[in-house]
């Protein structure tokens, strides 16, 4: 007998839109989601916080706040699965069975990656938006900063929103564009990556501001280690030819996005795959390993974007999957990739990038509403004012706007 219809494995934007599209299709499921935080977070708004936006108390909210009443929410961490008895071990010694699971625990910033970061954070101008206790310092280094080196870094991928690194580049400059202070400041983006953006269409409108603000765009450049006291971030790059040397660069501000990667009870399990990340078909996102076990969010070992917009789209995908495998039928519901990232060129406009699998440019909105490659007032007023409030009281709540799945055309009802 199982403890549970549904075991919901993290209680982050993933696991609790699932959980709630799942009752709204059927009230009387008996869930349990397993999360060990008593607080949940916003964390698309920490980018705004660290442009002094938003404040960051308006980012969080304690964990039962936001929990669907009819779940059962387990205050425990898993700590092994055991997929072949359908039961998962938990920090406290005791384990829960289910019939169904949904894996949606996020990832791992992996702060130890780079030497010396998880010292450095949080005072000597090195910060990160990533971080809940750094938000707000990015904002306090941002008015106090009087020109000098800004570098602002990006890590090779997977990491959680695509557009976060640059975002934080672009809003400081904006700021210090009002303030003058631009003009005596030398701006520095150091992307691991090839190109700006992961999506080609997207990078002529966004070097429009990385030459207003002249900014200066150095590519292949891995940040390995920060010395705070000394004000020196170390990277290792990588020339056309593939070589690798490290370099020193000196900064009076650093904007880090941390390296990311699988937790350790996913990459250590069953269920992973070759990167650490949960093995899923990318588009039913079912288990490659377990059928009645499904992933969401940012743990799924898919290619698209990691963000809160991905997770809106998964929910449904995997609440109507799961239970066509739980009543025995075809997995019908597609996943596109979807994932947005509202790009905040400055503290008024932003380029609404929108997009799925192979780059597939999908906009929610048709071009005389937001048009996808401008950098709008428009697009501004829905992450500023729209989104948070959409992800409060609708995406959390089961209501499903503009999350509709895509249904899979061989079937035949």
């Amino acid at each position: 007998m199982s403890d549970y219809d549904i075991v919901i494995v993290g209680g982050g934007a993933a696991g609790i839109a699932t959980a709630s599209s799942l009752l709204k299709r059927r009230f009387w499921l008996n869930i349990a989601v397993i999360e060990p935080k008593e607080e949940h977070y916003y964390q698309p708004g920490w980018t705004m916080v660290g442009a002094g936006i938003f404040n960051i108390d308006e980012t969080i909210r304690t964990q039962e706040s936001v929990m669907p009443d009819a779940v059962d929410l387990i205050k425990d961490e898993v700590t092994t699965f055991d997929p072949d008895n359908n039961r998962v071990n938990l920090k406290s010694g005791g384990s829960v069975s289910y019939k169904s699971m949904v894996v949606a625990p996020g990832l791992k910033l992996n702060l130890g990656a780079v030497e010396g970061l998880e010292e450095a954070l949080g005072k000597n101008g090195v910060t990160s938006n990533y971080i809940r206790e750094c938000a707000p310092y990015t904002w306090e280094c941002v008015q106090n900063f009087k020109g000098g080196k800004a570098i602002f870094t990006q890590p090779p991928l997977p990491f959680k929103c695509a557009g976060a690194p640059q975002k934080a580049m672009y809003l400081s400059c904006d700021e210090w564009l009002k303030k003058g202070v631009l003009a005596d400041t030398d701006v520095e983006f150091c992307n691991a990556g090839p190109a700006l953006f992961g999506v080609a269409d997207y990078i002529p409108p966004l070097m429009e501001w990385v030459e207003k603000y002249d900014a200066t765009l150095s590519f292949g450049h891995n940040l390995v280690a920060v010395d705070g006291e000394r004000k020196v971030a170390t990277f290792a790059v990588t020339d056309g030819d593939g070589n690798v040397s490290r370099v020193e660069k000196q900064f009076d501000m650093l904007h880090v996005c941390p390296p990311q990667c699988a937790l350790d009870f996913i990459a250590d399990s069953p269920l992973a795959a070759e990167t650490g990340f949960l093995a899923v078909d990318i588009n039913t996102l079912q288990s490659t390993k377990y059928p009645n076990i499904f992933g969401a969010g940012d743990t799924v070992a898919t290619l698209n974007a990691k963000t809160a917009a991905a997770a809106r789209k998964q929910a449904v995908v995997v609440a109507e999957n799961l239970l066509a495998q739980m009543d025995g039928e075809e997995l019908g519901s597609l996943y596109e990739g979807y994932g947005s990232c509202p790009l905040t060129v400055s503290k008024s406009r932003i380029i609404l990038a929108e997009f799925g699998y192979g780059g597939k440019i999908m906009p929610t909105f048709p071009n005389w509403v937001n048009n996808t490659f401008k950098a709008t007032r428009r697009a501004w007023v829905l992450k500023a004012d729209i989104l948070p409030h959409v992800y409060w009281n609708y995406m959390l709540k089961g209501r499903e706007l503009f999350a509709a799945s895509k249904k899979n055309e061989s079937e035949h009802h």
